[in-house]
């Protein structure tokens, strides 16, 4: 096995080699503007510095958000595009399970909270590190404060709204290292991944004028 894991959901642009034990590879740049320009010559450096070859790769893992709609649907078409070009399968996973997995909570329930901006949050509840009690949302701190009320809390949504989650730590961003390792524990338990489709939650921001008048010629 060899996984090749990658993420633009939140502003970190992270990707990660996974050879079914154990990370062998793993960058993260935090950027929120730059995903197409980050995300390629990472994906280059990550093979140089592990000494393989692209072809190698058996799987690919993308996280599917939630996430805005600009920075996630980078991730999502690259992943697509490697899939297609080696012939090897595309799994999708949660980002907000990633940073779940990677969180140094040994018991729950907690909470993980992404920036959704529009002064929101992404956000679920978890049992552990590896269940999730609820689905992905988006909602602002004040609406959701009732009941995440004394939860430990990680990502960056969490540590940006203190009032709302008092107990946030690090990480503030996902990893595609933590991906890929949740993704390869799954895969050799037996268990399938869901597609790669996209957590949009909302529209995105560019959208046609509700009194938009359409001419055409007589």
């Amino acid at each position: 096995m060899l996984l090749l894991a990658l993420d633009t959901a939140t502003p970190a642009v992270t990707v990660a080699l996974h050879d079914g034990t154990d990370v062998i590879a793993s960058s993260s740049q935090v950027d929120a503007r730059r995903h197409g320009e980050l995300l390629l010559p990472a994906v280059d450096r990550l093979f140089a510095e592990a000494g393989l070859r692209l072809d190698a790769v058996t799987g690919i893992v993308v996280g599917v958000g939630p996430g805005p709609y600009t920075g996630l649907r980078v991730g999502l078409m690259t992943a697509d595009t490697f899939g297609l070009a080696l012939g090897v399968p595309v799994h999708g996973v949660c980002t907000l399970d990633g940073l779940a997995y990677a969180a140094d909570i040994e018991k729950g329930p907690f909470v993980v909270a992404t920036d959704a901006r529009r002064k929101e949050v992404y956000w679920a509840t978890y049992a552990d590190s590896r269940t999730r009690l609820t689905d992905p949302a988006v909602d602002r701190p004040a609406d959701i404060a009732d009941r995440v009320a004394g939860l430990p809390a990680v990502g960056a949504g969490a540590l940006l709204y203190p009032d709302t989650f008092p107990r946030a730590h690090e990480p503030e961003h996902v990893s595609a290292a933590a991906l890929a390792a949740l993704a390869a524990e799954k895969l050799g338990a037996g268990e399938e991944l869901p597609a790669p489709r996209p957590l949009y939650l909302r529209r995105p921001d560019a959208q046609v004028p509700k009194n938009y008048k359409v001419v055409t010629p007589k």
